[in-house]
């Protein structure tokens, strides 16, 4: 039985036709080792963000339903088109194999009924299976199922690509998951923001989960929680047609029992990496109670078919409910504005960020109080430490971002 990998390629890899020939190459090279390769494909470039514009040019209020009828059509765009390079490619590389292409609901990738932010509730998937049966190579469209339940196309949110990726390799037992990106792995930070961000070679599901649930872009958080419970090593890399493909070159990601530790230490403190959500809101909910105020906001914006947002931090505070909360950006305003049309919620107009000290010792070191000091010396003063085993976050105006990010990166000891 031949080994299977699944490859992900991101939209920004994919974003002209001669990329997508390269990727096309790329995985026929790899298929012509004896190796079955599931491609799941991202839309084109920024073509998704062009569609949001687009629906929002002809409605304010897209309806969800539609939106994610018209989001779905990038990736199937890069789908078809994947497979006719790779049917080219193929040809001559391994005649034997031919490329077929599956939408999410032809490839049985059945999710809630929730638009804009479904999540996969299983793989059913006997197409995908016929075809590797055959020694076939499956591109599939990511970021897109069907539920079972209203038999409607859904999609999973920003970064959904990376979930329908982990998902098929938990399905079919591949060998690893890789996640073909623009970036030559995963950083200690966003290059964007800290300019002297180094790779990290290894790590293990657990660090990754926590980078990513704060605001590391390279991997949606989603898709590393499937990892870790179905255990799927996962391999980020370069996916630039000019890239040597040498697996040695990217982050490995596994599970702690086949991963080293990555700090050679016992119980010193260390920073591994830093991570930011940009744009972080406050709403304060009149209610008598935490479980009040949250049922309260879901409730609210499920009647216009919005999903809940990813929650940071709630209490009760002076007998209303705090909910610091964040949400991609177009997703974000749109949860905002349902919110403040309602006499019940109230959305602080200051701006924050999180800035998140993935570490060793967070919680049973001064780590927490140094990390304060080097902040107040540039006179950046929290307004919030949320601690965790893995990590601490501090809550910054965000006009401090950047600057706080550079500061905790460059922590040593």
């Amino acid at each position: 039985m031949r080994p299977l990998i699944v490859q992900k390629f991101g939209g920004l890899s994919l974003a002209t036709p001669d990329f997508i020939r390269a990727a096309a190459r790329r995985v026929a090279t790899l298929r012509a080792t004896g190796t079955n390769v599931i491609a799941v494909v991202s839309a084109m470039g920024t073509a998704t963000d062009a569609l949001i514009q687009l629906a929002y040019s002809v409605s304010e209020k897209p309806n969800r339903r539609e939106l994610d009828m018209l989001l779905s059509t990038g990736e199937r765009v890069s789908m078809a088109l994947f497979s006719m390079a790779l049917s080219d490619a193929l040809y001559e590389l391994c005649p034997e194999a031919k490329a077929i292409s599956f939408t999410g609901s032809q490839a049985g990738v059945l999710t809630d009924e929730t638009h804009s932010n479904a999540r996969i509730i299983d793989v059913k998937s006997i197409r995908v299976q016929d075809e590797l049966n055959r020694g076939n190579v499956v591109i599939l469209a990511g970021f897109q199922g069907v539920s079972p339940k209203t038999k409607e196309i859904t999609t999973l949110g920003r970064g959904g690509t990376d979930v329908t990726a982990v998902a098929l390799a938990a399905a079919f037992n591949a060998s690893r998951c890789e996640i073909l990106k623009e970036v030559p792995g995963i950083l200690s930070a966003d290059p964007k923001v800290v300019p002297n961000a180094r790779p990290i070679k290894s790590m293990t599901h657990a660090e990754l989960l926590d980078m990513t649930f704060w605001g590391a872009k390279v991997l949606h958080y989603r898709s590393v929680e499937l990892a870790a419970t179905h255990r799927v090593p996962i391999a980020v890399g370069l996916a630039h047609p000019t890239a040597t493909f040498d697996i040695s070159s990217f982050t490995t990601i596994n599970s702690p029992s086949e991963v080293k530790l990555t700090t050679p230490s016992y119980e010193n403190a260390a920073v591994f990496a830093v991570t930011s959500h940009s744009d972080v809101r406050l709403v304060r909910v009149t209610a008598a109670s935490l479980l009040g105020g949250i049922s309260t906001l879901t409730a609210t914006l499920a009647r216009q078919s919005l999903p809940a947002p990813q929650w940071l931090d709630v209490a009760m505070v002076n007998s209303k409910v705090e909910v610091l909360m964040t949400a991609p950006s177009e997703l974000l305003e749109a949860q905002l504005a349902a919110l403040r049309v309602n006499s019940e919620f109230t959305v602080d107009p200051q701006l924050r960020s999180t800035v998140t000290v993935t570490c060793q010792g967070s919680y049973t070191s001064g780590l927490i109080a140094d990390f304060l000091q080097r902040l107040e010396l540039k006179q950046i003063r929290p307004e919030k430490i949320l601690p965790g085993a893995l990590s601490v976050t501090f809550v910054v105006e965000a006009s401090q971002r950047t600057e706080s990010a550079r500061i905790l990166h460059n922590y040593s000891t």
